[in-house]
This record gives structure tokens, C-alpha cells and sequence, in this order.
């Protein structure tokens, strides 16, 4: 139960946008409606503002390291194993993508 647990947490870590976010604190448009469309790092360069395209990618990445260092930081403590902690690695990647 807790690594059904952990993989869900993972996967609404890297379901967050940090384009959208970033983009929205800038007060710039929403990424998704300019460019390729795609809510990335690129896209938010394009609208000039390099300190928002970096926070995003930082953002972006920094989720995918924060599930895999959460789940392997309390996976001894709520008995999950190694297979557990590579899923909420796959968990916090499928996230990111959908």
C-alpha cells in the first residue's frame, strides 16, 4: 500500500507545470497558447524572458530529482523496496508528460 502510495505522490510531483506557474508569476501568457504550444522551458523562452525560461527548466528537472530523493529518503522507513523507488522515478516522469 505505501508504494502505491509513494508512486501516486510521484506522479502529482511531475504532474506540475512549472512553466504555467512561472509564466504566471512573470505575468506573461500562458505557454500553452503561443510557440509549438508545448508548456516547456523553449516555449517560455520565446517570450524574451530568459530568467523565467531558466526557472522553469530548474522547476522542471528539480521535480524529477525531488520524488526520487523523497521516495528513496522514507523508503526503508515505510517498507518500500527498490522496485518501488525506480516506479516513483517512471511515476514522476509519466507525470511530467501528461
Amino acid at each position: 500500500m505505501a508504494t502505491a502510495a509513494f508512486v501516486l505522490i510521484a506522479y502529482l510531483i511531475g504532474s506540475l507545470s512549472f512553466a504555467v506557474i512561472v509564466s504566471r508569476a512573470f505575468a506573461l501568457p500562458d505557454p500553452r497558447s503561443y510557440g509549438s504550444g508545448n508548456p516547456g522551458a523553449t516555449n517560455v523562452l520565446r517570450t524574451g524572458k530568459k530568467l523565467a525560461a531558466l526557472l522553469t527548466l530548474i522547476g522542471d528537472g528539480g521535480k524529477g530529482w525531488l520524488a526520487v530523493f523523497l521516495a528513496l529518503r522514507y523508503a526503508a522507513e515505510y517498507g518500500v523496496d527498490a522496485m518501488g523507488v525506480a516506479a516513483c522515478a517512471v511515476a514522476v516522469f509519466l507525470g511530467h508528460i501528461f
